[in-house]
């Protein structure tokens, strides 16, 4: 999910997958603003087939914190 996850963030925002990690912060650390964000967010909910719960989305933070509920979603 980390690799996939990576491959993704590099189509919204201009970063190497090298420098993304588990504790890389969306907005302060990679720069996504967010609508960014939203719409990475939307594509991993076609990709993967699940539906993000829009209060779910607040306490996603981090990459780790998104390959955790992504994890859990799929599961």
């Amino acid at each position: 999910m980390f690799e996939q996850l990576k491959e993704l963030i590099c189509n919204y925002v201009d970063v190497n997958e090298e420098d993304i990690s588990l504790e890389s912060r969306f907005i302060e650390d990679l720069g996504f603003n967010s609508y960014d964000f939203m719409s990475m967010l939307g594509e991993l909910e076609e990709t993967l087939g699940v539906t993000v719960e829009e209060q779910d989305v607040l306490e996603i933070h981090t990459v780790g914190d998104a390959v955790s509920y992504l994890e859990k979603l799929t599961k």
